[in-house]
């Protein structure tokens, strides 16, 4: 028997390195993990408080199976950070669907969402599940471009140009993975001024919300007013949770545009019954719980973006924007040398230099393209390390 044909064309170029690098590893090769955005892999965890949620939760036999769309404490608690932190309007738990993470919430909005033939819009470069899911439902996912040398922020004439008939739904992901770009005011009027005169839904993905470097983040429910929204969002990053996988989305609007497709995902949820029900404990303790950790993480991303960023800079044929969020960048490659491709090129990276990074054209092949992504989670000392033998790679080649 053979894997169907939707499967076989499926890519997630985060992991493909990893499973080069596990090679190596096996040969006992020791690496420099700058690919995978997972905190507690570094100098980072899950704060106490939360762990002890978790635990009670655990120990007072808050096992079962809880409701489909998340328990109803935990939707509470989503409803009111959403209205402090992003400007949500007039969201109830009604309109909150908790996921297995985002990467879950994606695979029922789609499913919900998407019939053969149809395109979304997604920003190039873009996180590689908005790509996938479309074509996994027999969709598609149409790019549009994303400025490099205006810190990656998106190109309106670009995003108006690729509005089809068939076009469903506009996604922003914002902060930005994989280029760490925080979309300004004047951009997400725009998108939703686009969204608006076709009569689209926008797709937000706000994961990294509460981990800008810089600039304020404004979040999109506080700009739609009458277009209606997909928010996705999470635990794993701002909480330091990825291995606990839950994640949430839910929908404003006012004008009952798209609650039959929510309801689609609501459905999605029953038949894998429920999230788990612990974790979504500890899950209420992270929202309602103490914020401090929040400060902390910032202030160590912000010195190891600036290191990395100034780093990157100085080595001859690489270039870079500075990221404003999250805990990526994504440096342009000014010259392969003797690889055809930004994939080769990282390859040959992990082998030679073991520094293990990202090629950019797995978040999009035009607009990734001759890039790499790397992750500044690791002490100084770990980038500075990466950054010489980065250097070594590019004298060499």
């Amino acid at each position: 028997m053979k894997q169907t044909e939707r499967v076989q064309t499926l890519e997630y170029a985060i992991r493909d390195v990893s499973a080069e690098a596990r090679k190596l590893v096996a040969q006992g090769k020791e690496l420099i993990w700058l690919n995978i955005g997972d905190p507690n892999k570094f100098d980072f965890a899950t704060p106490p408080n939360i762990v002890e949620a978790f635990i009670k939760a655990a120990s007072t036999n808050k096992s079962f199976y809880s409701e489909s769309q998340g328990i109803v404490p935990l939707r509470e608690a989503i409803v009111e950070k959403e209205k402090k932190i992003n400007g949500a309007k007039n969201l109830t738990i009604d309109d909150v669907h908790v996921t297995a993470g985002i990467s879950e919430g994606i695979m029922f909005l789609f499913g919900s969402m998407l019939s053969p033939g149809d395109e979304v819009l997604i920003p190039g470069p873009s996180y590689p599940s908005y790509s996938a899911f479309p074509k996994f439902y027999d969709a598609k996912a149409i790019t549009y471009r994303t400025i490099s040398d205006d810190n990656w922020q998106p190109d309106e004439d670009d995003i108006r140009k690729k509005v089809t008939p068939k076009t469903k739904a506009i996604l922003i992901i914002n902060p930005n993975n994989p280029t760490g770009a925080v979309y300004r005011e004047k951009e997400l009027k725009n998108i939703v001024d686009i969204a608006g005169e076709f009569d689209l839904p926008i797709i937000a993905d706000e994961i990294y919300d509460r981990l800008t470097l810089d600039q304020k983040f404004i979040g999109m429910p506080s700009i739609a007013k009458d277009v209606p929204l997909f928010m996705m969002n999470g635990f794993s990053k701002v909480y330091l949770m990825p291995g606990w996988r839950v994640g949430y989305c839910y929908i404003q609007d006012p004008e009952d545009k798209i609650r039959d497709i929510f309801n689609g995902i609501i459905k999605l949820g029953r038949l894998r019954l429920c999230v788990n029900t612990p974790a979504q404990y500890g899950c209420v303790e992270a929202l309602t719980g103490p914020q401090d950790h929040i400060k902390e993480t910032v202030a160590k991303l912000r010195k190891r973006r600036d290191l990395i960023y100034k780093r990157l800079n100085e080595i001859d044929r690489i270039s870079t924007e500075k990221p404003e969020a999250a805990f990526y960048i994504f440096p342009k490659i000014e010259n392969l040398g003797k690889y055809s491709s930004d994939k080769e090129f990282v390859l040959a990276l992990l082998r030679e230099e073991g520094v293990v990074s990202v090629f950019g054209s797995g978040f999009d092949k035009v607009y990734g393209k001759g890039h790499l992504r790397l992750v500044f989670l690791s002490p100084e000392k770990i980038i500075e390390d990466a950054m010489d033998r980065l250097e070594r790679f590019m004298k060499r080649i």
